[in-house]
């Protein structure tokens, strides 16, 4: 028999060297945050509040991304991540860059956006030896009647143990000796308190508005908090901690209560991060850092105020309007619901044919006036839905309890695993119950991340199942922020797929067949795959093969691997990735026809939209997960297709206008650099803004009267 011929020159797809480490891509996307700060086309306060969310950012990171790199050092974990890297090599490279990056942030704060402040009429008062005598009197007053109540300044000696530091908050250390000389040096601290503003507003001069922080009123009345003492030196430090979740659920009995205790172990994780004024006393630090048991490369020495989320205080002082971005005016531009009538009976209108709406372009209202309607209709027999993140005071929370409580069958899955909104779930989880809602407190090992609502009516040809699907979560706070897609529908094939769904997450039988859902962890990563291949195999047989996907994060090695061996094969394939991207575009060889193009703008880019070309009979597709391995096999996640003809060019205007952005697009380089998506001398394309005068106009077309005012604020993941 004649030996098979070996192919040649086929690169190998899975080769470390094609992949990007998932941390070292997410800090380049906070660059890409940072970049907007930085950015001289930004009006000022837009800029401090690109500065103040890369804080934010980096806090979370430290707290979860960090901290899970230190444990798997500890515990001598080997295995190598999709670049070939071990943890302990991630480790050091992430820490390299997170030093780089926060002396680029106070780089930024201190010699672009502070004199810009300054030009403004806005004077930061750095220090409290900057203030007059008259100045010195006000925030004296105001500290003994406002502030010095609230304190609780701790010693630390032989009978009164170093104190717990709170993870994240911002405090005072100092060095103390007895005024009679008669003890050692010894170490004392306080906690800047939460509850009370820090940016204090001081009475202008003239047309100058001046600001001073909350700790420099408290440093200067240092003295007042140990009477008997003298300061020998002060200064403010903030702890981070390790604070991602550890919870055995096959142990635990109560998922509920074992999630309350872990949140309270939160405070008590082990301290990875130590932020320091820079000029703090050697002494003061070295006794910190002791009790802290923290590494010289854990410790960053700051050029400036510590933590610079402060600076959204700024952004919403009163007053300051135009150094802001516009503010767009929304009138429900969705067609099918831009008049009040047609809002008034909500169901009507999605039975004359299914509603695909843009969000926050078209506003939320739908939404949260679909569960009302649900709530207080008579016809409605049952509406169930998931529930990862809502807001603090949510409408729809208060729907769902009023629905329970005339006698409906409520049923909501609450996933109390999302991170850092788990204490948030558990208050209005119990509400609930309380209301007569039956909750169910997630999947054991799984998180449930989709977005479902359905609701049950009786009508005159029978039961009819309306169902809203959606790419965000079912908060009305976040949806003024996020770029997110929703669709409602009354089609049956729809409505016995989300029958099924909550069959599933809430007694575990599952149909034989699905009509149109696709879910995560079972099926949605081999439906992608299969999806990506089919692009793959028309390329091959020279008919038309492209794929558009925009995502929040893509680091599923699977996936790559199959995108690269569609790239491969002539595939183009357009990627909107807006955060972490393992995927190296424009390697020779191997990802050539790929692009990669991050958009970071005044919304947060958060919608999931897929379209396969299928030899010239697209199909496109939205979801609630990215791809990612946690999305596509450990949390439940729901994929649905989009199929009437005028949404489909409505998903594809949004995709086309987003891969024209040279304004707030950033273009991923062969090299793993981003660099700003310039279009030479061609006008200058910002998709948000275009997607916000599109809203405007089809109002004034539609001479629609029910305005909804939103104002555009950043918000990044």
């Amino acid at each position: 028999m004649a030996k098979k011929e070996k192919k040649t020159n086929v690169p190998d797809l899975r080769n470390p060297a094609y992949y990007e480490n998932r941390e070292l891509s997410w800090i380049a996307f906070d660059e890409r945050c940072l970049h907007e700060a930085r950015n001289e086309d930004n009006p000022l306060m837009e800029r401090l509040k690109f500065l103040s969310i890369t804080a934010s950012n980096l806090d979370e990171f430290f707290m979860v991304r960090v901290a899970s790199l230190k444990d798997m050092v500890d515990a001598e974990y080997k295995k190598r991540d999709i670049a070939g890297l071990t943890a302990s090599e991630q480790l050091e490279r992430v820490e390299t860059k997170l030093h780089q990056f926060v002396d680029e942030q106070y780089a930024t704060w201190n010699k672009m956006l502070l004199p810009l402040l300054t030009e403004n009429g806005i004077e930061v008062i750095r220090s409290a030896r900057e203030l007059t005598e008259e100045d010195e009197a006000f925030v004296d007053r105001y500290f003994d009647e406002f502030i010095y109540p609230v304190l609780t300044p701790m010693a630390v000696d032989s009978s009164r143990p170093f104190p717990l530091i709170r993870n994240m908050t911002l405090n005072i250390g100092a060095l103390v000796t007895k005024k009679d000389g008669s003890g050692e040096t010894e170490f004392a601290t306080v906690q800047v308190p939460g509850g009370i503003g820090r940016v204090f507003e001081l009475p202008p001069e003239g047309d100058r508005r001046r600001l001073v922080l909350l700790e420099e009123i408290i440093l200067r009345n240092m003295p007042k908090l140990f009477m008997n003492y003298d300061i020998v030196c002060a200064a403010t430090y903030r702890v981070g901690r390790n604070a991602d979740l550890s919870i055995d659920e096959d142990e635990a009995e109560d998922l509920l209560k074992e999630i309350e205790k872990q949140l309270k172990m939160r405070q008590w994780g082990r301290a990875i991060r130590l932020e320091v004024d820079r000029d703090i006393d050697g002494r003061l630090l070295s006794h910190i850092r002791g009790e802290l048991a923290v590494e010289e490369h854990e410790i960053y020495r700051i050029d400036g105020p510590l933590d610079l989320t402060f600076l959204m205080k700024y952004y919403s002082l009163s007053g300051l309007d135009s150094l802001k971005e516009h503010r767009y005016v929304s009138k429900q531009p969705v067609p099918a619901l831009s008049r009040e009538e047609d809002l008034r009976d909500i169901f009507a209108k999605i039975r004359e044919g299914d509603i695909l709406m843009h969000h926050p372009y078209e506003t939320f209202d739908p939404v949260v006036r679909f569960v009302e309607q649900a709530a207080a209709d008579d016809d409605v027999l049952a509406i169930k839905q998931t529930l990862y993140r809502v807001s603090g005071n949510s409408p729809i929370i208060a729907a769902l309890a009023r629905a329970a409580e005339r006698g409906k069958q409520v049923s909501v899955l609450v996933e109390l695993k999302a991170r850092f909104d788990e204490e948030h779930n558990i208050v209005w989880a119990k509400m609930l119950e309380q209301a007569g809602c039956h909750v169910i407190y997630g999947l054991v090992g799984l998180k449930t991340h989709c977005k479902i609502t359905l609701v049950v009516r009786r009508e005159e040809d029978g039961i009819r199942r309306y169902v809203h699907l959606a790419t965000g979560n079912y908060n009305d706070s976040t949806a003024k922020l996020y770029t997110d897609i929703g669709l409602f529908t009354c089609e049956e094939d729809y409505g016995e797929d989300a029958t099924a769904v909550f069959n599933m997450l809430s007694g575990y039988s599952e149909p034989v067949v699905w009509n149109k859902l696709c879910l995560a962890p079972l099926w949605l990563k081999t439906r992608i795959l299969t999806l990506i291949r089919r692009e793959t195999d028309n390329a091959r047989a020279g008919l038309p093969a492209r794929i558009i996907a925009k995502m929040n994060s893509l680091c599923h090695e699977d996936v790559i691997a199959a995108l690269y061996e569609a790239s491969c094969a002539g595939v183009k394939i357009d990627l909107i990735v807006r955060g972490i991207c393992c995927l190296k575009a424009g390697v020779p060889g191997v990802s050539e026809n790929i692009t990669v193009r991050s958009i970071v703008g005044n919304f947060l880019e958060h919608s999931r939209i897929f379209c396969f070309e299928n030899a010239g009979n697209p199909e496109y597709f939205c979801s609630s997960a990215d791809w990612m391995p946690r999305n596509l096999e450990r949390r439940v996640e729901i994929m649905f297709p989009v199929e009437k003809e005028q949404q489909k060019q409505k998903l594809r205007h949004i995709l086309d206008t987003e891969l024209a952005d040279t304004e707030k697009a950033h273009l991923l380089q062969a090299d793993g650099r981003y660099v700003p998506a310039m279009n030479g001398d061609g006008p200058a394309v910002n998709s948000q803004k275009i997607f916000g005068d599109e809203a405007e106009q089809a109002v004034k077309h539609r001479g629609g009267s029910d305005s909804r005012v939103f104002e555009p604020r950043t918000a990044i993941e």
